[in-house]
């Protein structure tokens, strides 16, 4: 009479749909209701309200201190990680965006701290989540430099008019 993989696929469904629905209900009732108070250089949840599309996150790398590949993989991972996390706390919506749109990650290259910083100030200015990394200085370079700037998650557009002209690394 009936198929079993379709009352299968509905039996799934209707379950997928209860848990969901519970795991919602639940988080909802836990959730801080208080706004937690900004200090001014924290971007706001609704930054990013009127962008639509596509989210990714950018990692620009110093090209003049001449770091190794295993070097610069170490450092990039250092800064993605660092956004992410503040981006957690600051930008949530942005993140679960950037998750749904395949958690792009792009590798950028400045020739130098100069210009490095320069995108940092107007980022900044912008209202995007960055993290900026500063090497130990234990292995190739010396200690406190400037290694890798990462930015977003943010909407594609937000990050490209910042660092639309940089090269690819």
């Amino acid at each position: 009479m009936f198929d079993s993989s379709l009352i299968l696929g509905v039996s799934a469904t209707l379950v997928s749909f209860a848990v969901g629905y519970t795991l919602a209900k639940h988080a909802k009732k836990h959730a801080d209701p208080s706004p937690s108070p900004t200090t001014g250089d924290e971007p706001a949840e609704n930054v990013f309200a009127d962008f639509g599309g596509e989210y990714k996150m950018v990692l620009v790398v110093r090209n003049d201190l001449k770091m190794g590949k295993g070097k610069i993989g170490a450092q990039c991972g250092h800064a993605a990680v660092g956004a992410f996390e503040t981006a957690l706390k600051k930008t949530p919506a942005a993140v679960r965006k950037w998750q749904h749109s395949g958690q792009a990650k792009i590798a950028l290259k400045v020739e130098n701290e100069l210009d490095m910083m320069e995108i940092y100030r107007t980022a900044k200015a912008n209202n995007l989540n960055c993290c900026l990394i500063r090497d130990a200085g234990r292995t190739q370079i010396e200690p406190n430099s400037k290694t890798v700037l990462a930015l977003g998650p943010a909407p594609n557009a937000a990050i490209d008019s910042i660092t639309g002209h940089l090269k690819l690394l």
